[in-house]
């Protein structure tokens, strides 16, 4: 199977976005790179919210086969994206985390602090992106093309 039409979240976490003081440019660039990949994108905005950013997490997971989070990743006392996130998803993919930190440190010794999560709840892999519009493209392109297999694994296709 491949992507086409497979339905995807993109969920903002970001006070000033929820607030409407701040574009969510991060969440319209990663919305755009999924749309081009062919996944049916939806989008919704959270502000940074422990227990609310795992809520929309859970639900989402039963409907949508991507969940990808931007913002809410980094070391300020508001950023709780990778803690809800973990107490969601069932199994971890550090390697996918890994290759979008790689990838990241291509451009700038900046993508050392992301504190990226990404893991599968159910049918579901939940991506966290940085929250800049930058550093959420060159991440989630960094991992796009393995998006369909692990797709295909979830849904219990295990055939190579």
């Amino acid at each position: 199977m491949g992507v086409s039409g497979l339905p995807a979240l993109v969920l903002t976490v970001s006070d000033g976005v929820t607030a409407g003081t701040r574009q969510d440019r991060s969440g319209e660039a990663v919305e755009s790179v999924l749309s081009n990949a062919g996944f049916e994108v939806e989008r919704k905005v959270v502000p940074d919210e422990r227990d609310e950013i795992a809520s929309v997490l859970r639900t989402a997971s039963e409907s949508f086969r991507l969940v990808a989070t931007t913002g809410g990743t980094g070391f300020g006392p508001r950023d709780v994206t990778p803690e809800a996130t973990l107490e969601v998803i069932e199994r971890e993919a550090p390697g996918m985390g890994q290759l979008m930190i790689a990838r990241g440190l291509e451009s700038t010794e900046m993508a050392a602090l992301s504190r990226l999560r990404v893991g599968s709840r159910g049918e579901c892999l939940i991506v966290n992106l940085p929250g800049s519009p930058k550093g959420a493209t060159e991440s989630l392109q960094a991992i796009v093309g393995l998006i369909p297999h692990v797709c295909d694994l979830l849904a219990g296709d295990t055939h190579h």
